[in-house]
Protein backbone atom coordinates (compact mmCIF):
# COMPACT_ATOMS: atom_id res chain seq x y z
CA UNK A 1 0.00 0.00 0.00
CA UNK A 2 1.31 3.50 -0.52
CA UNK A 3 2.52 5.64 2.25
CA UNK A 4 -0.07 8.32 3.54
CA UNK A 5 1.83 11.27 1.97
CA UNK A 6 2.14 8.79 -1.22
CA UNK A 7 -1.99 8.73 -1.38
CA UNK A 8 -2.43 12.70 -0.55
CA UNK A 9 -0.60 13.89 -3.14
CA UNK A 10 -2.15 11.70 -5.69
CA UNK A 11 -5.35 13.05 -5.11
CA UNK A 12 -7.88 14.30 -7.34
CA UNK A 13 -8.30 17.75 -5.22
CA UNK A 14 -11.14 19.75 -6.76
CA UNK A 15 -10.59 23.57 -6.26
CA UNK A 16 -11.50 24.80 -2.66
CA UNK A 17 -14.71 27.20 -4.35
CA UNK A 18 -15.95 24.05 -5.94
CA UNK A 19 -16.36 22.84 -2.07
CA UNK A 20 -17.87 25.41 -0.49
CA UNK A 21 -20.44 25.35 -2.82
CA UNK A 22 -21.15 22.29 -1.47
CA UNK A 23 -22.24 23.95 1.81
CA UNK A 24 -23.56 26.69 0.09
CA UNK A 25 -20.90 29.72 0.14
CA UNK A 26 -20.41 32.14 -2.08
CA UNK A 27 -16.98 32.47 -3.86
CA UNK A 28 -17.09 35.97 -2.35
CA UNK A 29 -17.68 34.33 1.15
CA UNK A 30 -13.95 32.77 0.94
CA UNK A 31 -10.61 34.25 1.47
CA UNK A 32 -8.41 31.60 -0.33
CA UNK A 33 -4.83 30.72 0.65
CA UNK A 34 -4.44 28.77 -2.86
CA UNK A 35 -6.60 26.92 -4.66
CA UNK A 36 -7.49 24.29 -2.11
CA UNK A 37 -7.71 25.88 1.33
CA UNK A 38 -9.57 29.07 2.33
CA UNK A 39 -10.78 31.04 5.30
CA UNK A 40 -14.94 31.67 5.74
CA UNK A 41 -15.62 35.25 6.08
CA UNK A 42 -17.29 36.56 8.75
CA UNK A 43 -20.49 37.28 6.37
CA UNK A 44 -21.20 33.47 6.39
CA UNK A 45 -21.87 33.08 10.00
CA UNK A 46 -23.91 36.04 10.54
CA UNK A 47 -25.91 35.17 6.78
CA UNK A 48 -27.01 31.86 8.31
CA UNK A 49 -27.62 32.85 12.15
CA UNK A 50 -31.36 31.55 11.91
CA UNK A 51 -30.99 28.77 10.45
CA UNK A 52 -31.43 25.29 12.35
CA UNK A 53 -28.39 23.09 13.36
CA UNK A 54 -27.44 19.62 11.79
CA UNK A 55 -26.65 16.57 14.34
CA UNK A 56 -23.31 16.64 15.96
CA UNK A 57 -21.18 13.53 15.76
CA UNK A 58 -18.24 13.62 18.36
CA UNK A 59 -15.70 10.88 17.85
CA UNK A 60 -13.37 9.77 21.21
CA UNK A 61 -10.96 6.56 21.67
CA UNK A 62 -9.98 4.12 24.42
CA UNK A 63 -6.75 4.84 26.06
CA UNK A 64 -4.22 4.54 22.97
CA UNK A 65 -0.96 3.26 22.25
CA UNK A 66 1.48 5.80 21.71
CA UNK A 67 1.33 5.63 17.64
CA UNK A 68 -2.39 6.36 18.37
CA UNK A 69 -5.55 5.10 17.17
CA UNK A 70 -6.60 6.39 14.14
CA UNK A 71 -9.51 8.61 15.69
CA UNK A 72 -9.02 11.35 13.31
CA UNK A 73 -9.18 8.75 10.32
CA UNK A 74 -12.28 7.68 11.34
CA UNK A 75 -13.77 11.22 11.53
CA UNK A 76 -12.67 11.41 8.62
CA UNK A 77 -13.87 8.14 6.95
CA UNK A 78 -16.90 8.81 8.64
CA UNK A 79 -17.48 11.93 6.61
CA UNK A 80 -16.90 10.66 4.03
CA UNK A 81 -19.54 7.67 4.55
CA UNK A 82 -21.50 9.65 5.33
CA UNK A 83 -21.69 11.27 2.01
CA UNK A 84 -21.48 7.88 0.20
CA UNK A 85 -24.98 6.74 2.02
CA UNK A 86 -26.37 10.19 0.26
CA UNK A 87 -26.14 12.83 3.51
CA UNK A 88 -25.03 15.51 3.62
CA UNK A 89 -22.02 15.69 5.90
CA UNK A 90 -19.57 18.12 6.63
CA UNK A 91 -15.81 17.49 9.34
CA UNK A 92 -14.91 19.56 12.11
CA UNK A 93 -11.18 19.02 13.21
CA UNK A 94 -8.28 20.72 14.98
CA UNK A 95 -4.94 21.78 13.63
CA UNK A 96 -2.14 19.53 13.75
CA UNK A 97 0.81 20.96 16.15
CA UNK A 98 4.35 21.10 15.14
CA UNK A 99 5.38 19.55 17.56
CA UNK A 100 3.89 15.81 16.85
CA UNK A 101 4.40 16.33 13.08
CA UNK A 102 8.62 16.79 13.90
CA UNK A 103 8.38 14.17 17.27
CA UNK A 104 6.95 11.06 17.32
CA UNK A 105 2.84 10.75 16.69
CA UNK A 106 3.67 12.20 12.99
CA UNK A 107 0.82 14.45 11.29
CA UNK A 108 -2.91 14.67 12.51
CA UNK A 109 -5.00 14.83 8.99
CA UNK A 110 -5.73 11.27 8.77
CA UNK A 111 -4.44 8.09 6.74
CA UNK A 112 -4.47 5.79 4.29
CA UNK A 113 -7.69 6.41 2.11
CA UNK A 114 -9.15 8.86 4.84
CA UNK A 115 -7.25 11.91 4.88
CA UNK A 116 -7.76 15.80 4.57
CA UNK A 117 -5.98 17.40 1.88
CA UNK A 118 -3.68 19.35 0.74
CA UNK A 119 -2.07 16.85 3.42
CA UNK A 120 1.33 18.60 3.93
CA UNK A 121 0.13 21.83 3.98
CA UNK A 122 -2.33 20.91 6.92
CA UNK A 123 0.73 19.44 8.50
CA UNK A 124 2.96 22.25 8.03
CA UNK A 125 2.57 25.95 8.73
CA UNK A 126 -1.62 26.00 7.10
CA UNK A 127 -2.74 29.36 6.72
CA UNK A 128 -0.70 30.51 9.42
CA UNK A 129 -3.15 30.67 12.36
CA UNK A 130 -0.69 29.09 15.12
CA UNK A 131 1.92 31.30 14.13
CA UNK A 132 -0.05 33.81 14.92
CA UNK A 133 -0.98 32.40 18.51
CA UNK A 134 2.79 32.35 19.12
CA UNK A 135 2.96 35.66 17.84
CA UNK A 136 0.22 37.02 20.08
CA UNK A 137 1.22 34.93 23.30
CA UNK A 138 4.78 35.89 23.20
CA UNK A 139 4.22 39.88 22.07
CA UNK A 140 2.29 39.90 25.14
CA UNK A 141 5.14 38.56 27.34
CA UNK A 142 7.23 41.27 25.54
CA UNK A 143 5.48 43.58 26.69
CA UNK A 144 5.54 42.29 30.36
CA UNK A 145 9.22 42.33 30.29
CA UNK A 146 9.54 45.71 28.90
CA UNK A 147 7.04 47.01 31.07
CA UNK A 148 9.42 45.88 34.15
CA UNK A 149 12.73 47.52 32.22
CA UNK A 150 10.68 50.76 31.45
CA UNK A 151 9.71 51.48 35.57
CA UNK A 152 7.68 49.05 36.41
CA UNK A 153 4.67 51.35 37.13
CA UNK A 154 2.42 48.17 38.10
CA UNK A 155 5.12 46.94 40.28
CA UNK A 156 4.95 43.36 39.13
CA UNK A 157 6.93 40.98 41.16
CA UNK A 158 9.16 39.14 38.60
CA UNK A 159 8.52 36.08 40.94
CA UNK A 160 5.71 36.10 40.59
CA UNK A 161 4.72 36.06 36.74
CA UNK A 162 2.82 33.41 35.68
CA UNK A 163 2.16 33.74 31.54
CA UNK A 164 4.68 32.10 29.97
CA UNK A 165 6.54 32.45 26.53
CA UNK A 166 5.17 29.56 24.20
CA UNK A 167 6.39 28.11 20.84
CA UNK A 168 4.77 25.28 18.37
CA UNK A 169 7.97 22.88 18.44
CA UNK A 170 8.48 19.77 21.10
CA UNK A 171 11.92 21.85 22.88
CA UNK A 172 12.64 20.39 26.26
CA UNK A 173 15.81 22.70 26.32
CA UNK A 174 13.44 26.06 26.64
CA UNK A 175 11.52 24.51 29.71
CA UNK A 176 13.14 26.49 32.26
CA UNK A 177 15.58 29.36 31.79
CA UNK A 178 16.62 32.98 32.87
CA UNK A 179 16.04 35.86 30.51
CA UNK A 180 17.02 39.29 30.75
CA UNK A 181 20.80 38.39 31.01
CA UNK A 182 23.57 40.53 29.54
CA UNK A 183 23.61 44.01 31.30
CA UNK A 184 20.74 46.83 32.19
CA UNK A 185 19.90 47.58 28.23
CA UNK A 186 18.12 43.95 27.80
CA UNK A 187 16.27 43.76 30.69
CA UNK A 188 16.06 42.47 34.01
CA UNK A 189 16.97 39.16 34.54
CA UNK A 190 13.97 36.22 36.20
CA UNK A 191 13.28 33.17 35.70
CA UNK A 192 10.93 32.14 32.54
CA UNK A 193 9.36 29.54 30.92
CA UNK A 194 8.29 28.28 27.51
CA UNK A 195 5.08 25.85 26.65
CA UNK A 196 4.28 24.41 23.15
CA UNK A 197 1.65 26.60 21.50
CA UNK A 198 -1.36 24.03 21.69
CA UNK A 199 -1.21 24.70 25.39
CA UNK A 200 -0.89 28.32 25.78
CA UNK A 201 -3.77 30.27 27.00
CA UNK A 202 -4.07 32.20 23.74
CA UNK A 203 -4.92 28.93 22.10
CA UNK A 204 -7.62 27.98 24.23
CA UNK A 205 -9.26 31.66 24.02
CA UNK A 206 -9.36 31.46 20.24
CA UNK A 207 -11.39 28.13 20.52
CA UNK A 208 -13.84 29.26 22.63
CA UNK A 209 -14.34 32.62 21.53
CA UNK A 210 -17.58 33.52 19.57
CA UNK A 211 -16.53 36.72 17.79
CA UNK A 212 -13.47 38.72 17.45
CA UNK A 213 -14.93 41.52 20.59
CA UNK A 214 -15.32 38.00 22.73
CA UNK A 215 -11.61 37.38 21.56
CA UNK A 216 -10.39 40.83 22.84
CA UNK A 217 -12.09 40.58 26.32
CA UNK A 218 -11.12 37.33 26.98
CA UNK A 219 -7.75 38.73 25.86
CA UNK A 220 -7.48 41.16 28.08
CA UNK A 221 -8.72 38.77 31.25
CA UNK A 222 -5.27 37.43 31.21
CA UNK A 223 -4.11 37.23 34.19
CA UNK A 224 -0.40 37.86 34.06
CA UNK A 225 1.18 37.99 37.51
CA UNK A 226 0.99 39.52 40.58
CA UNK A 227 2.51 43.01 42.16
CA UNK A 228 4.51 42.69 44.86
CA UNK A 229 1.54 43.62 47.06
CA UNK A 230 0.07 40.91 45.74
CA UNK A 231 -2.60 42.41 43.20
CA UNK A 232 -3.76 40.20 40.63
CA UNK A 233 -2.46 41.90 37.36
CA UNK A 234 -4.03 41.49 33.86
CA UNK A 235 -3.47 41.89 30.49
CA UNK A 236 -5.29 44.60 29.87
CA UNK A 237 -3.74 46.55 32.76
CA UNK A 238 -1.01 46.49 29.86
CA UNK A 239 -3.32 47.90 27.29
CA UNK A 240 -2.33 44.62 25.46
CA UNK A 241 -5.43 43.14 24.43
CA UNK A 242 -6.34 45.41 21.59
CA UNK A 243 -2.71 44.88 19.50
CA UNK A 244 -2.83 40.80 20.10
CA UNK A 245 -6.64 40.94 18.87
CA UNK A 246 -4.73 42.45 15.70
CA UNK A 247 -2.39 39.35 15.36
CA UNK A 248 -5.12 37.27 15.44
CA UNK A 249 -8.08 38.24 13.16
CA UNK A 250 -7.29 36.60 10.74
CA UNK A 251 -6.76 33.47 12.71
CA UNK A 252 -9.90 33.21 14.16
CA UNK A 253 -12.07 32.72 10.83
CA UNK A 254 -12.09 28.77 10.31
CA UNK A 255 -10.30 27.30 7.47
CA UNK A 256 -11.93 25.28 4.56
CA UNK A 257 -10.37 22.08 3.35
CA UNK A 258 -11.51 18.72 1.56
CA UNK A 259 -11.06 14.87 1.98
CA UNK A 260 -9.55 12.65 -0.19
CA UNK A 261 -13.11 12.17 -1.49
CA UNK A 262 -13.74 15.85 -1.67
CA UNK A 263 -16.28 16.38 1.50
CA UNK A 264 -16.13 19.56 2.85
CA UNK A 265 -13.81 19.30 6.45
CA UNK A 266 -13.52 22.68 8.54
CA UNK A 267 -9.87 22.84 10.29
CA UNK A 268 -9.41 25.32 13.00
CA UNK A 269 -7.78 25.66 16.60
CA UNK A 270 -5.63 23.09 17.75
CA UNK A 271 -5.15 22.71 21.95
CA UNK A 272 -4.11 19.42 23.11
CA UNK A 273 -6.35 17.08 25.15
CA UNK A 274 -3.71 15.58 27.64
CA UNK A 275 -2.80 19.29 28.82
CA UNK A 276 -5.31 21.57 27.37
CA UNK A 277 -9.10 21.29 26.49
CA UNK A 278 -8.44 19.15 23.37
CA UNK A 279 -11.50 20.67 20.78
CA UNK A 280 -11.32 22.57 17.79
CA UNK A 281 -12.71 25.61 17.88
CA UNK A 282 -16.60 27.02 18.31
CA UNK A 283 -16.58 29.07 15.67
CA UNK A 284 -16.02 25.85 13.09
CA UNK A 285 -18.26 23.85 14.75
CA UNK A 286 -21.46 26.12 14.55
CA UNK A 287 -20.51 27.28 11.33
CA UNK A 288 -20.21 23.34 9.96
CA UNK A 289 -23.60 23.00 11.77
CA UNK A 290 -25.88 25.69 10.10
CA UNK A 291 -24.49 24.02 6.66
CA UNK A 292 -24.50 19.94 6.94
CA UNK A 293 -27.33 17.75 8.45
CA UNK A 294 -24.36 15.82 9.62
CA UNK A 295 -21.50 17.45 11.95
CA UNK A 296 -18.79 14.92 12.64
CA UNK A 297 -15.82 16.08 14.71
CA UNK A 298 -13.33 14.86 17.35
CA UNK A 299 -11.64 15.91 20.62
CA UNK A 300 -8.43 14.21 21.73
CA UNK A 301 -7.07 11.39 22.65
CA UNK A 302 -9.25 8.79 25.18
CA UNK A 303 -12.30 9.55 26.30
CA UNK A 304 -11.06 10.28 29.84
CA UNK A 305 -9.67 13.61 28.34
CA UNK A 306 -10.90 14.95 25.09
CA UNK A 307 -14.89 13.87 25.11
CA UNK A 308 -14.64 14.56 29.09
CA UNK A 309 -13.75 18.45 27.92
CA UNK A 310 -15.58 18.82 24.91
CA UNK A 311 -18.80 17.84 26.67
CA UNK A 312 -17.54 19.81 30.17
CA UNK A 313 -15.99 22.57 28.81
CA UNK A 314 -16.84 23.43 24.76
CA UNK A 315 -20.40 22.03 24.99
CA UNK A 316 -21.10 23.94 27.94
CA UNK A 317 -20.07 27.63 26.68
CA UNK A 318 -21.00 26.87 22.97
CA UNK A 319 -24.73 25.31 23.84
CA UNK A 320 -23.96 22.29 22.16
CA UNK A 321 -25.73 19.02 22.05
CA UNK A 322 -23.74 16.00 20.52
CA UNK A 323 -26.25 13.65 19.37
CA UNK A 324 -23.98 10.80 19.11
CA UNK A 325 -20.68 9.62 20.08
CA UNK A 326 -18.15 7.02 18.15
CA UNK A 327 -15.64 5.49 20.29
CA UNK A 328 -13.07 4.13 18.52
CA UNK A 329 -11.15 1.02 19.56
CA UNK A 330 -8.44 -1.13 17.89
CA UNK A 331 -7.33 -4.29 18.90
CA UNK A 332 -3.91 -3.40 19.42
CA UNK A 333 -4.92 -0.93 22.00
CA UNK A 334 -6.28 -3.42 23.56
CA UNK A 335 -3.98 -5.47 23.87
CA UNK A 336 -1.58 -2.85 25.17
CA UNK A 337 -4.55 -2.29 27.76
CA UNK A 338 -4.14 -6.11 28.41
CA UNK A 339 -0.46 -5.62 29.17
CA UNK A 340 1.43 -6.82 26.07
CA UNK A 341 4.52 -4.35 24.70
CA UNK A 342 3.97 -1.89 22.37
CA UNK A 343 6.08 -3.90 19.98
CA UNK A 344 4.07 -7.13 19.64
CA UNK A 345 0.66 -5.13 19.33
CA UNK A 346 0.61 -5.96 15.99
CA UNK A 347 0.58 -10.08 17.10
CA UNK A 348 -2.66 -11.67 17.22
CA UNK A 349 -3.95 -12.66 20.58
CA UNK A 350 -7.20 -12.99 21.75
CA UNK A 351 -6.34 -13.54 25.25
CA UNK A 352 -4.42 -10.21 25.85
CA UNK A 353 -7.68 -8.48 24.56
CA UNK A 354 -9.80 -9.90 26.48
CA UNK A 355 -7.87 -8.61 29.67
CA UNK A 356 -7.74 -5.35 27.96
CA UNK A 357 -11.05 -4.86 27.50
CA UNK A 358 -12.07 -3.35 30.84
CA UNK A 359 -10.63 -0.21 29.03
CA UNK A 360 -12.79 -0.25 26.24
CA UNK A 361 -15.97 -1.07 28.93
CA UNK A 362 -14.49 1.42 31.07
CA UNK A 363 -15.12 4.50 28.52
CA UNK A 364 -18.38 3.07 27.43
CA UNK A 365 -19.92 2.92 31.20
CA UNK A 366 -18.57 6.64 31.12
CA UNK A 367 -19.50 8.01 28.35
CA UNK A 368 -22.96 6.35 28.76
CA UNK A 369 -23.19 9.27 31.78
CA UNK A 370 -23.44 12.04 29.79
CA UNK A 371 -26.78 10.93 28.41
CA UNK A 372 -25.92 10.57 24.59
CA UNK A 373 -26.01 7.33 22.09
CA UNK A 374 -23.12 5.59 21.95
CA UNK A 375 -21.55 3.41 18.84
CA UNK A 376 -18.29 1.79 18.95
CA UNK A 377 -16.46 1.85 15.72
CA UNK A 378 -13.54 -0.89 15.71
CA UNK A 379 -10.55 1.08 13.52
CA UNK A 380 -9.02 -2.60 11.71
CA UNK A 381 -5.75 -2.95 11.48
CA UNK A 382 -4.36 -5.51 8.57
CA UNK A 383 -3.18 -7.62 10.98
CA UNK A 384 -6.06 -8.10 13.05
CA UNK A 385 -6.98 -11.72 12.93
CA UNK A 386 -10.78 -12.71 12.46
CA UNK A 387 -11.06 -14.29 16.09
CA UNK A 388 -10.02 -10.94 17.41
CA UNK A 389 -12.49 -9.37 15.70
CA UNK A 390 -15.42 -11.43 16.65
CA UNK A 391 -14.33 -11.23 20.20
CA UNK A 392 -14.47 -7.23 20.23
CA UNK A 393 -18.52 -7.52 18.73
CA UNK A 394 -19.54 -10.13 20.93
CA UNK A 395 -18.48 -7.96 23.98
CA UNK A 396 -19.99 -4.90 23.01
CA UNK A 397 -22.74 -6.98 22.07
CA UNK A 398 -22.87 -8.27 25.59
CA UNK A 399 -22.22 -4.87 26.95
CA UNK A 400 -25.80 -3.50 24.99
CA UNK A 401 -23.55 -1.10 22.63
CA UNK A 402 -23.72 -0.60 18.87
CA UNK A 403 -20.79 -1.74 17.28
CA UNK A 404 -19.53 -1.41 13.54
CA UNK A 405 -15.98 -2.54 11.65
CA UNK A 406 -14.31 0.74 10.51
CA UNK A 407 -12.44 -0.33 7.28
CA UNK A 408 -11.67 3.40 5.90
CA UNK A 409 -8.13 3.51 6.42
CA UNK A 410 -8.00 0.84 3.34
CA UNK A 411 -11.35 1.84 1.83
CA UNK A 412 -11.87 5.59 2.48
CA UNK A 413 -15.78 6.15 2.86
CA UNK A 414 -17.18 2.55 1.17
CA UNK A 415 -15.27 1.18 4.14
CA UNK A 416 -17.30 3.29 6.43
CA UNK A 417 -20.77 2.68 5.40
CA UNK A 418 -21.73 0.35 8.37
CA UNK A 419 -21.04 2.69 10.92
CA UNK A 420 -22.11 5.59 9.14
CA UNK A 421 -25.79 3.89 8.78
CA UNK A 422 -25.54 3.23 12.89
CA UNK A 423 -24.21 6.41 13.71
CA UNK A 424 -27.78 8.00 12.05
CA UNK A 425 -29.66 5.59 13.55
CA UNK A 426 -27.90 6.51 16.95
CA UNK A 427 -28.67 10.16 16.01
CA UNK A 428 -32.45 9.03 16.29
CA UNK A 429 -31.89 8.02 19.80
CA UNK A 430 -33.57 9.35 22.60
CA UNK A 431 -31.24 11.87 23.83
CA UNK A 432 -30.53 12.86 27.95
CA UNK A 433 -27.17 14.87 27.42
CA UNK A 434 -26.05 16.11 30.61
CA UNK A 435 -22.59 17.57 31.95
CA UNK A 436 -20.74 15.66 34.35
CA UNK A 437 -20.64 18.53 37.27
CA UNK A 438 -22.46 21.42 38.37
CA UNK A 439 -20.15 24.71 37.90
CA UNK A 440 -21.59 25.98 41.07
CA UNK A 441 -19.97 23.17 43.23
CA UNK A 442 -16.51 23.72 45.65
CA UNK A 443 -13.21 23.43 43.03
CA UNK A 444 -12.26 20.58 44.59
CA UNK A 445 -15.46 18.86 44.56
CA UNK A 446 -15.94 19.66 41.02
CA UNK A 447 -11.97 17.87 40.21
CA UNK A 448 -12.65 15.09 42.81
CA UNK A 449 -16.13 14.52 40.69
CA UNK A 450 -14.30 13.57 37.02
CA UNK A 451 -11.08 11.74 38.88
CA UNK A 452 -13.41 9.30 40.61
CA UNK A 453 -16.18 9.40 38.15
CA UNK A 454 -14.36 9.07 35.20
CA UNK A 455 -10.96 7.71 35.94
CA UNK A 456 -12.18 5.73 38.78
CA UNK A 457 -9.70 6.70 41.28
CA UNK A 458 -10.12 6.36 44.82
CA UNK A 459 -9.13 10.32 45.73
CA UNK A 460 -7.24 13.22 45.03
CA UNK A 461 -4.26 14.12 46.65
CA UNK A 462 -2.62 18.04 46.41
CA UNK A 463 0.06 19.73 46.85
CA UNK A 464 0.56 22.45 49.01
CA UNK A 465 1.11 25.10 46.28
CA UNK A 466 -1.88 23.22 44.42
CA UNK A 467 -3.99 23.64 47.46
CA UNK A 468 -3.37 27.09 47.68
CA UNK A 469 -3.96 28.27 44.59
CA UNK A 470 -7.78 26.70 45.20
CA UNK A 471 -8.22 28.91 47.86
CA UNK A 472 -6.84 31.69 45.99
CA UNK A 473 -8.95 31.31 43.16
CA UNK A 474 -12.09 30.77 45.06
CA UNK A 475 -11.99 34.09 46.54
CA UNK A 476 -11.39 35.45 43.83
CA UNK A 477 -14.94 34.56 43.13
CA UNK A 478 -13.61 32.20 40.07
CA UNK A 479 -14.58 28.93 41.14
CA UNK A 480 -17.60 28.25 39.23
CA UNK A 481 -15.52 27.84 36.22
CA UNK A 482 -15.79 24.67 34.38
CA UNK A 483 -12.31 21.82 35.06
CA UNK A 484 -9.85 20.92 32.59
CA UNK A 485 -7.32 18.07 34.19
CA UNK A 486 -4.22 17.67 32.43
CA UNK A 487 -2.88 14.19 32.93
CA UNK A 488 -0.99 11.22 30.85
CA UNK A 489 -3.38 10.34 28.10
CA UNK A 490 -2.19 6.65 27.96
CA UNK A 491 -4.01 5.52 31.36
CA UNK A 492 -7.49 6.50 33.22
CA UNK A 493 -4.83 7.30 35.83
CA UNK A 494 -2.52 9.91 36.36
CA UNK A 495 -0.04 7.23 35.68
CA UNK A 496 1.07 5.77 32.17
CA UNK A 497 2.09 2.48 33.19
CA UNK A 498 -1.52 1.95 35.25
CA UNK A 499 -3.16 0.62 32.03
CA UNK A 500 -6.39 -1.21 31.54
CA UNK A 501 -9.22 -0.29 34.16
CA UNK A 502 -6.81 0.76 37.28
CA UNK A 503 -8.88 1.11 40.29
CA UNK A 504 -7.76 2.38 43.87
CA UNK A 505 -5.24 4.83 43.07
CA UNK A 506 -5.00 8.58 43.61
CA UNK A 507 -4.56 11.57 41.23
CA UNK A 508 -2.31 13.78 42.57
CA UNK A 509 -2.86 17.44 41.43
CA UNK A 510 0.81 19.14 41.81
CA UNK A 511 -0.24 22.48 40.17
CA UNK A 512 -3.10 24.06 39.32
CA UNK A 513 -3.80 27.22 37.20
CA UNK A 514 -6.50 29.88 36.86
CA UNK A 515 -6.97 30.43 32.47
CA UNK A 516 -8.82 33.67 33.46
CA UNK A 517 -9.47 34.77 30.05
CA UNK A 518 -10.04 30.92 28.42
CA UNK A 519 -12.59 30.47 31.37
CA UNK A 520 -11.40 27.44 32.95
CA UNK A 521 -9.47 25.85 35.89
CA UNK A 522 -6.47 23.72 34.56
CA UNK A 523 -5.32 20.65 36.79
CA UNK A 524 -1.83 19.84 36.30
CA UNK A 525 -1.70 15.95 37.34
CA UNK A 526 1.12 13.53 37.80
CA UNK A 527 4.74 14.33 35.71
CA UNK A 528 2.94 16.01 33.08
CA UNK A 529 4.57 17.97 30.89
CA UNK A 530 3.63 21.08 28.83
CA UNK A 531 6.38 21.77 26.87
CA UNK A 532 7.10 17.97 25.30
CA UNK A 533 11.02 17.07 23.67
CA UNK A 534 11.87 15.03 20.58
CA UNK A 535 12.33 11.65 21.11
CA UNK A 536 16.28 9.83 20.31
CA UNK A 537 14.91 9.06 16.58
CA UNK A 538 12.42 12.07 15.97
CA UNK A 539 10.26 12.14 12.89
CA UNK A 540 12.11 15.48 11.55
CA UNK A 541 14.83 12.84 10.59
CA UNK A 542 12.38 11.22 8.04
CA UNK A 543 11.19 14.55 6.35
CA UNK A 544 12.34 15.27 3.33
CA UNK A 545 12.11 17.64 0.08
CA UNK A 546 13.05 17.48 -3.29
CA UNK A 547 14.35 19.75 -6.13
CA UNK A 548 10.79 20.19 -7.36
CA UNK A 549 9.58 20.62 -4.22
CA UNK A 550 7.88 17.60 -3.34
CA UNK A 551 7.76 16.40 0.49
CA UNK A 552 8.38 13.01 0.68
CA UNK A 553 8.23 11.38 4.79
CA UNK A 554 5.27 12.98 6.46
CA UNK A 555 2.42 10.58 8.04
Amino acid sequence: MLSDIEIAQKADMHKITEIAAKLGIQPDELEPYGQYKAKVSDTVEKRLAGKPNGKLILVTAINPTPAGEGKTTTTVGLGQAMAKIGKKAAIALREPSLGPVFGVKGGAAGGGYSQVIPMEDINLHFTGDIHAITAANNLLCAMIDNHIQQGNVLDIDTRKIIFKRCLDMNDRALRNLVVGMGGPTNGVPREDHFMITVASEVMAILCLATDIIDLKTRLGRIIIGYSRSGKILYASDLEAQGAMAALLKDALKPNLVQTLENTPCFIHGGPFANIAHGCNSVRATRLALKMADYVITEAGFGSDLGAEKFMDIKCRYAGLTPNAVVLVATTRALKYNGGIPKEKCGEPNVATMKAGMVNLEAHVDNLKKFGVPVVVAINRFAADSDEEIAALKEFCTQKGVDIALSEVFALGGAGGVDLANKVVAACEKPNNFQFFYDLDKPVKDKIETIATGIYGAAKVAYSAAADTTIKEIEAMGSGNLPICIAKTQYSLSDDPNKLGRPTGFTVNAANVRLLNGAGFIVVETGEIMTMPGLPAKPSACMIDIDANGNISGLF
